[in-house]
């Protein structure tokens, strides 16, 4: 919890104490009256966050996309909100088609959160999210494609041209392989 949210949960108790203990006006009503019940306020703190080694590792996790007896594997390279996102959505399917002759892309709804993530400059072996369309990208010609703050680098993968080409289509499965 914060420091502003102590206080004001303090504060909220102090007051509903205070409340609770001032004279009632029912105190002079005829014996046997109804008494409303009194406000009770019950502070429930947050569980610490879990150190850094407790949580799931993010960096060096490796994501397996599977379809047609094919698997590519990506190992992610940074702990991003993007990553993360990526990672906790998992396991799911996708649809993976070509784009361009540069890459195989699949769009995700929603969009992974990209908050707080840093841009890329792509390279071929490169799996990538690119903010505007919400898309994963699995970059094999990124010749002259330079640096976009829209271009979040997820992780590296070693896959030929023919077996990208045979990952694409529909119901492409994407887990955690290990992390």
């Amino acid at each position: 919890m914060t420091v502003r949210t102590l206080r004001i949960t303090a504060l909220a108790a102090a007051s509903l104490l205070a409340l609770s203990c001032g004279e009632s006006s029912q105190a002079t009503s005829a014996p046997g009256a109804a008494v409303a019940p009194r406000a009770t306020l019950t502070v429930t703190p947050r569980a610490p966050a879990a150190p850094a080694a407790a949580r799931a590792r993010v960096r060096g996790a490796v994501v397996r996309f599977s379809a047609r007896g094919v698997h590519v594997d990506v190992t992610i390279r940074s702990d991003s909100p993007t990553t993360r996102d990526l990672l906790a959505r998992l396991p799911l399917r996708i649809d993976l088609e070509e784009l361009s002759g540069r890459e195989k892309i699949a769009y995700l709804s929603p969009g992974l959160r990209t908050k707080g993530s840093p841009g890329s400059d792509p390279k071929d072996g490169d799996l990538i999210y690119y903010r505007p369309w919400g898309n994963l990208g699995f970059y094999y010609d990124a010749a002259g494609i330079g640096y976009s703050d829209e271009t979040i680098n997820l992780g590296t993968y070693r896959a030929t041209r023919r077996q990208l080409d045979r990952l694409q289509g529909r119901g492409v499965t994407v887990r955690v392989l290990r992390r």
